[in-house]
């Protein structure tokens, strides 16, 4: 039986792929912050599939919550085949309205982690000649949005990146970019979702069935809706500066371009 990681496990998007990793009948190590919550939905995938879930508690806003991962992939005892990297969160309001402090705790979640993760992964994946990686970005990538979306864009580049370097390696990356998707993100972040029309909301537990799909498929860059895949079409064809005044505008009135968070070191793409 295979082994899946996944950080930011207990809400939203990371909760969802535990949700469907098991039902495929994966064991489980299910890492966030709430060591309660992560016993609590430990036990109910463990009782409703039949699988092993273990948990671990850490923040990967620090250096002692990112060692305590390191620590687990690598432990080629227990190996582990595929790593899912949600773990985040997002900021209320532009560029210095927000404390340096909180721009730079999110650059050690959405980056750092991910590179240092992601590395630990890999080294024994490709050992073993197989493994996946997901790393959960956002559409934000793609359109001018602060620090928030540099990070994600990070997050694409550096996923396609390692991708191409593993090609011949048997083991697989990809990058998901995700829209809005209904999880607690923006209400960790006290970001009102009024203005967000209706249609441009995802399911979760959908978007992680795409996902899976696209991996499998071998694709390096997943954004799993029809609707997302046009937007991001036409954001393409748009100027640059264009584009950086609607994004302004929208995070402004919502935030970031993405329903994945939760507090530092919780999970953002999918809360903790």
């Amino acid at each position: 039986m295979t082994t899946a990681l996944i950080t930011g496990a207990t809400a939203g998007i990371g909760a969802a792929f535990a949700r469907r990793l098991a039902t495929d009948g994966h064991d489980l190590v299910l890492v966030a912050r709430d060591v309660e919550r992560l016993r609590t939905h430990a036990t109910e995938l463990h009782d409703r599939h039949g699988i092993e879930a273990e948990v671990l508690s850490a923040d990967l806003s620090t250096d002692g919550g990112i060692e305590a991962v390191e620590k687990r992939l690598s432990d080629r005892r227990q190996p582990v085949d595929v790593l899912v990297n949600s773990a985040g969160f997002g900021q209320k309001g532009v560029f210095l309205d927000i404390p340096l402090d909180d721009e730079l705790a999110m650059l050690k979640v959405h980056c750092e982690a991910v590179l240092r993760l992601t590395s630990a992964a890999v080294t024994s994946m490709r050992d073993r000649g197989r493994g996946a990686v997901v790393n959960v970005a956002s559409v934000a990538a793609f359109v001018p949005r602060g620090t928030y979306g540099a990070s994600k864009a990070w997050v694409v580049q550096f996923t396609q990146g390692v991708a191409r370097d593993l090609a011949q390696s048997g083991v697989r990356l990809m990058a998901l970019c995700p829209g809005f998707v209904r999880t607690e993100f923006h209400e960790r972040a006290g970001q009102s979702t009024d203005n967000i029309p209706g249609w441009m909301w995802l399911d979760a537990d959908k978007l992680v069935v795409a996902a899976l799909a696209d991996l499998q498929r071998g694709k390096t860059l997943s954004v799993p809706d029809p609707r997302y895949k046009a937007l991001m079409g036409a954001a393409k064809l748009a100027p640059r500066g264009l584009l950086g005044g609607i994004s302004s505008k929208a995070g402004r009135k919502f935030g970031p371009v993405h329903g994945d968070g939760g507090p530092v070191g919780d999970g953002a793409e999918g809360g903790a």
